[in-house]
Formats: C-alpha cells, structure tokens, sequence
C-alpha cells in the first residue's frame, strides 16, 4: 500500500513541475484566475428564433456555425471561433453591424429538424451568406443559393482570411476597438455609413422616450412638436419611422387634447401620457436596441444620441422639397428649443436660428445652412474639449467634411486649425455630397433589406402614409405647408373617425 501511495504523490510532483515549466498550457493556466469561463461573442440560436434573429439584424453579412456540444472536436474549436466573433457581435464589437456570427447546438432535439435544414453532415460545419437568406437552408451542390459553406475555417486566422476575402476587407485578430487611420472608418466607408440608418431610428426612439420622460409636452410646446412629427411622417428615412410618426400624429389630438391645460395651469402632470405613448413604440418593436453602430464613441459618455439626431436632421434635410424649405427650418429649430435637453447646446442652436432672417426658398440653401451650423456646433466643442479634454480621442470634432473624405468640396487649402468660414468651400460639390452621403448611402443597406418597403402593417394606416406624403408635401411656397397642415388635420379627423365607427372608442385613463 504504501508503495503504491509513493508512486502517486510521485506522479503528482512530475504533473506540478511539468505545469510550472514555461510555456506549458494546462487546464487551469487556461482557465485563468477570473473564476469564469471567458464571455461568449456567438449567438446562440435556435429552431425557435432562427429566422427571426437573422431576418432582423441589421448586419449584411452572417455566418452559421453548426455544432454539438458533446463533440470535442467542437470544443476545441469553439475559442478559436469566439476570437473572431469578437470583432463583430455585440455592443463592444470592433467592426459592429458587418456581420452576425451565431452557433446552433445539433445535438438539441428542437435543432434537429433546423440542421436537417442545412444537410448537415458533420460537426463543426460553417455557412455564410446574407441573413435573410438562411430561411430558405442549404443543400449541396444547390444552384443560385446566396449560402455557402465556409471550406477554410479550421484556425481563427484562416477564418478571418476567409472572411476578409469574401468582402474585400483586411480584418485582423489583433484589431482593437475604435482604430482608425486618416478617417474614422464610419466616416470614409460607405458600407458603414449605411449602418446610420439604424442608428437614426434609434435616437427618434430616445427623443421621444425623452420627451414623454421629462413631461415635456406642455401647452407651449404641443404645436411645435406636432409640426415636427409632420416631417417625420413625410420624410423619415425609415419606413417603419414614418408610420410610427403617423400613427401618433393621428391620435394626438385624443391623448393630448387642447382643453387638457387649464387657463391657471402652465404645466400638467402626464402620468398616464407615456404608457399611452409608448405604446405606439414609433419606430418598431425592435428599437432602441441600446447601442450604436455608425454613431458608435470610443467611450460610453461621447457620441451615441447627440450623433444620431444630427443624422436624422440632415437626412430630414436632403429629402424635403423646395416650398417645404422654411416649414422644415421652423419645424427642427423650434424642435430642438423646446425638446432638447442639454442647455448649452439647446441655446447655441436656436441663436443659429435666430440670425436667419429671409425665409428659405430652396431646400439646398436650407440643406447647407444645417451643414454650416453643424460646422459651428463642431467648431465651439472642438476649443471646449481640447481645454477640457472631454472629447472623444478617437473621434475628435472636425470640421466636416474632410478633404481627404471629399477634394472636390475644396476650392483652396482643407481646413488645418481653420474655421469653416476660413475655408473656400465649393458649396455645389458640398450639397451633392450631402445628397449622396445622408441620402441614397444612408438608406441603401436598409433599402437592400427590404425594411423601406415593408408592408406587413394596417393597410389603413399605409393608406395614410401614401395619404401624408402627397399633402405635406407640397410642391410651391411656404404658404402651401399652412394649408397642407390644415389639410392632414382634416384627413387625420377622417381616419380616426372611420376607425371609431369600426370598433369602440379607445379609452387613455
């Protein structure tokens, strides 16, 4: 007995003195001292959620592994994959909204039928392709399929090497967040300036949860913010934006009626307004989703919101007809006077509005006065953060935009610690970037997605949105824009009173 208890603790020593020599990879040394496994970047889905995770992402791109969690030959590989997901999924993502990387475990029986799916015939197997397109699965040797197998994938390294060379990219596994070279590569690649559009529907959600959390809508506020969801409803970029817009502009007038302020009363509590207001959710169940893309900041407290208002401004800009040019510089100025919480910047912008004196007559000179006050905004925090440093390192202010993002926009020299007004700008090279950049760019990918054309809502309320575009939008003077608003009123009072005809009137208590 004893003999045999020498040769353990023996065998013991051997197995600690081998642990310790330098290099050794052992269980523990892998596990580390954290006490928890590492954090997983791939999502894991299944037969429930499957079409649905990949039909909504806003990513282009998506990749499939398909596993089952007794293989080794998956464990094993799982860090490697992980590695790679990193760069991709999740808020602290280092190329976020590109591509969505996902796991599904085989060995799961409600799996079974999903993998029957996708022929899979051995573990682990990768696919890729655009998200919308898993619904229909995979076979082999299947014509016209925009899924394919991943043949190279064996090593994180040849995974991202594949991956890069299927979109032309240069990714690498040392790649840190927020890394930029000349441009910010949101600013410069027209790809992930696409990725503002979710963006834009984000900071609409938070504008409004904003207004509805600080009881902002008061009897001097209630005309502005209704002439603001007017363009909304006519030209917010997303789809589901406009109709969201629509649906509470319609109901206004019922959960916030006129007579609800008394004439000896200037602020009302509105403790049943947000529950009512929230559920119109203005821009689609699936918004906010709590992190930005295009508008992403290397630190938690600098873009975000701040950055997706002033896109969903100029996108407003860039769509909106000559004779709506003064309606749209009256409706966004009094917009963020009355319902944009940060002081400072809440009275910079309204004295921006405050020195225009002649109405705007064409929507390119009202497209290049926000371009020209959004340079001013940049010009005071840049001197506020640089003596402050409070700005964002990776994405200092700047004056925008850059030459190398746009030469032609220059008739001299780019700006180097120059004004906007020091600088010589071709204003016509400008105004088409600004059509290009915050116009067909920025809803391409979600065009591309089908989100723009989605028509899966109440056919009344398409109806209305058809209805809104062709009455608020009027082609003439400003004048026009008074008697189209009067005229979406009429309509707004028809429809609602065809849908109290059709079911009970709905009660806000």
């Amino acid at each position: 007995m004893s003999h045999v208890y020498w040769i353990l603790i023996l065998n013991l020593w051997i197995l600690k003195a081998t642990s310790l020599q330098p290099g050794s990879r052992t269980v523990l040394r892998e596990i580390g001292t954290g006490g928890s496994d590492p954090k997983d970047y791939g999502v894991e889905l299944n037969a429930t959620n499957f079409d649905g995770v990949l039909k909504d992402t806003p990513a282009t791109y998506a990749i499939v592994e398909f596993f089952a969690h007794w293989c080794p030959a998956c464990r094993n590989y799982k860090p490697h994959y992980e590695n790679v997901a990193r760069l991709f999924n999740g808020p602290d993502a280092v190329h976020p909204g590109i591509i969505l990387m996902t796991r599904v475990d085989c060995a799961l029986k409600i799996n079974t039928g999903l993998c029957d799916k996708f022929s899979v015939s051995h573990y682990p197997m990768l696919f890729w392709g655009p998200p919308t397109k898993f619904s229909t699965g995979w076979k082999p040797n299947q014509e016209k399929s925009e899924i394919c197998e991943v043949d190279n994938w064996r090593t994180a390294e040849l995974l991202l090497n594949w991956i890069n060379k299927q979109i032309g990219s240069s990714y690498g596994l040392d790649d840190e967040k927020f890394e930029n070279e000349q441009l910010p590569s949101n600013i410069s690649d027209p790809g992930q300036t696409a990725q503002a559009i979710f963006d834009v529907e984000e900071a609409t959600a938070i504008a409004f949860d904003i207004i509805l959390e600080q009881k902002m809508i008061k009897s001097k506020t209630r005309a502005s913010l209704i002439k603001f969801l007017q363009l909304l409803v006519a030209h917010h970029p997303s789809q589901r934006c406009r109709k969201g817009s629509a649906e509470v502009l319609v109901n206004f007038d019922e959960f916030c009626p006129l007579d609800m302020w008394s004439s000896d009363k200037h602020d009302v509590p509105t403790s049943n307004l947000k529950e009512v207001l929230h559920d119109f959710q203005i821009c689609g169940k699936e918004v906010p989703r709590g992190y930005w893309m295009f508008c992403h900041g290397s630190r938690n407290e600098t873009r975000g919101f701040s950055c997706g208002l002033w896109v969903l401004m100029h996108s407003l800009s860039v769509r909106i007809e000559d004779g709506e040019s003064q309606f749209a510089f009256t409706s966004i100025c009094d917009f963020i006077h009355n319902f944009f919480i940060c002081e400072e910047c809440r009275q910079h912008f309204y004295e921006m509005c405050s020195r225009v004196t002649s109405p705007f007559k064409k929507s390119r000179d009202f497209a290049l006065w926000l371009w020209s006050a959004h340079n001013e905004v940049n010009e005071r925090l840049m001197k506020e953060e640089a003596s402050l440093k409070t700005g964002d390192p990776k994405f200092p202010k700047t004056i925008w935009p850059p030459k190398q993002l746009c030469p032609s926009c220059y008739h001299l020299q780019g700006p180097k610690d120059k004004g906007t007004n020091q600088i010589d700008w071709d204003q016509n090279e400008v105004f088409k970037l600004l059509m290009s950049y915050y116009g067909n760019t920025l809803i391409s990918l979600y065009k591309g997605k089908g989100v723009l054309a989605d028509g899966r809502t109440n056919a009344t309320l398409d109806d209305l949105v058809t209805s809104t575009n062709a009455v608020v939008v009027p082609i003439g003077a400003a004048f026009a824009i008074a008697i189209a608003s009067c005229m979406f009123g009429a309509l707004a009072c028809y429809w609602r009173s065809r849908q109290k005809s059709r079911k009970p009137r709905r009660s806000w208590n």
